[in-house]
């Protein structure tokens, strides 16, 4: 039995569940005795609705979570002893082996014993969805059962349902931040790792990055070289080039957009600029590879000036156009969040329209634009699939952007590609970038706090 009938019957479920408790209440509360609800109709339908629905997607999730688990052991269980000796890697093969032709896909011909093991486990997968099914029903049923005799006028439901609401935004910030503490730890834990075999100041002021792991023990120049220098001044290079081609379309874009442009011109253009921010980045990629790099460099043949194909320009120029929209979006909302009144009393005082927006409304929406050019900066450092096919692989340390530089998030794509083991200082370098690009992004975010606090106090 698919799963998603399972989802589809606690979804019908708490609709029911929502409309009966709805109509109860509409009859409780037409009683005509002059008395009314506590609590409006669709409360007592949001309140068995999600006394429905929180228990069944809890349910669901722990039973998607425990039935591999279930569904192996049974596998191993109708396996013959001859081949439960076998290792843990072969074992592993043999369910997933068997796993296969319970999907209908065999390779060969299996073990006759992998045939009948198959059946078992398509038996005991249906039983268990049934269950599923089953347990769903009956929780729907329980509280039903808790819920619908309880509304009366009295019956605090809008209470308890925003109650439950509560405690399921908890339970999610307490996941978002439990999920960043992981992120955190992980990227610790292996960072100082990697530290531990390779000296910080190495890492941090070395010019030559050569990463090598040993193919033997006694095999020559094999430690490489992690100066790491030319890995970040070809990020900055890239980033600090689509800062240059963002900042000021994005930003003279989000004044025209709040301060002069008419309302139907508002209306068309602002969707079409923010189109930019749903293009898929590897689309972004192509054009670089495909469009901007050849045209580059045949601009740079014809005024005799050599560049490179993997060019620190080309992924820039794209990177730009890509973040655009960040902070044009966030500038122009900042812009437009500025009192009217305070565009009144400066015009009233005598200023130009130009010296009310320089002098009133950029100072009063700095903390929204700030914002905006640290998420795009922010965005910009970070980017993978742009610089994956436009930039290069070799470390080059140069402040030239027509020469061809790496980046932070190539160098981590082609550490962690193909078969790795996390025991070479190789490997443990992409979680020392990793680590780096991290603090890279919270110092720009301290700075820019800083930044938005000293501007604000003028103002406030």
């Amino acid at each position: 039995m698919p799963l998603s009938l399972t989802l589809a019957t606690a979804v019908l479920l708490t609709i029911i569940g929502f409309s009966a408790a709805f109509m109860k209440a509409r009859t409780v509360g037409a009683t005509g005795d002059g008395r009314t609800l506590h609590s409006l109709p669709k409360y007592h339908g949001y309140l068995l609705a999600l006394t429905i629905l929180t228990p069944c997607v809890v349910v669901i999730l722990l039973w998607l979570a425990l039935e591999p688990v279930v569904l192996d052991r049974i596998i191993l269980a109708n396996l013959p002893e001859t081949l439960k000796e076998a290792s843990a890697g072969r074992l592993g093969l043999l369910i997933g082996q068997v796993r296969q032709v319970a999907a209908g896909v065999t390779f060969g011909e299996p073990d006759p014993a992998v045939f009948t093991a198959a059946e078992t486990f398509q038996t005991a997968a249906n039983v268990s969805r049934w269950l599923l099914l089953a347990v769903v029903v009956a929780i729907a049923l329980i509280a039903s059962g808790v819920v619908v005799p309880r509304i009366d006028l009295r019956f605090r439901a809008r209470n308890t349902a925003e109650r439950i609401i509560k405690y399921i935004l908890i339970f999610c910030a307490t996941i978002s931040i439990l999920v960043t503490l992981g992120i955190l730890f992980s990227l610790l834990f292996e960072g100082l790792r990697f530290f531990a075999v390779v000296s910080p100041l190495e890492f941090f002021f070395g010019i030559n990055w050569d990463p090598q792991i040993a193919i033997r023990p006694d095999q020559v120049g094999s430690t490489g070289a992690f100066g790491a220098v030319p890995i970040f001044a070809g990020t900055l290079i890239i980033a600090l080039t689509a800062m240059v081609v963002a900042l000021p379309v994005g930003l003279f874009s989000a004044i025209y957009m709040a301060e002069f442009a008419s309302q139907p011109v508002r209306t068309v253009v602002k969707p079409l600029i923010e189109v930019l921010a749903g293009i898929p980045t590897i689309v972004y990629g192509f054009f670089a590879v495909l469009v901007v790099s050849p045209a580059i460099r045949g601009f740079g043949s014809d005024i005799g000036i050599p560049v490179s194909p993997t060019a620190a320009i080309v992924p820039g120029l794209v990177m730009g156009v890509m973040i655009i929209p960040f902070i044009s979006s966030l500038a122009d909302d900042a812009i437009s969040a500025v009192p009217r009144t305070m565009r009144d009393g400066s015009l009233g005082l005598g200023a130009t329209r130009g010296e009310t927006i320089t002098k009133v409304i950029l100072p009063s929406a700095l903390p929204g634009i700030v914002g905006g050019v640290l998420l795009a900066t922010s965005r910009a450092i970070g980017e993978t699939m742009i610089v994956v096919m436009a930039a290069g692989l070799t470390a080059n340390l140069t402040a030239n952007p027509l020469e061809g530089v790496t980046t932070v998030t190539v160098q981590i794509v082609a550490l962690l590609t193909g078969d790795t083991s996390f025991d070479s200082p190789k490997t443990l370098a992409a979680f020392g970038l990793g680590l780096t690009l991290f603090l890279m992004t919270l110092m720009l975010n301290l700075v820019a706090i800083q930044i938005v606090r000293k501007y604000r106090e003028q103002y406030d």
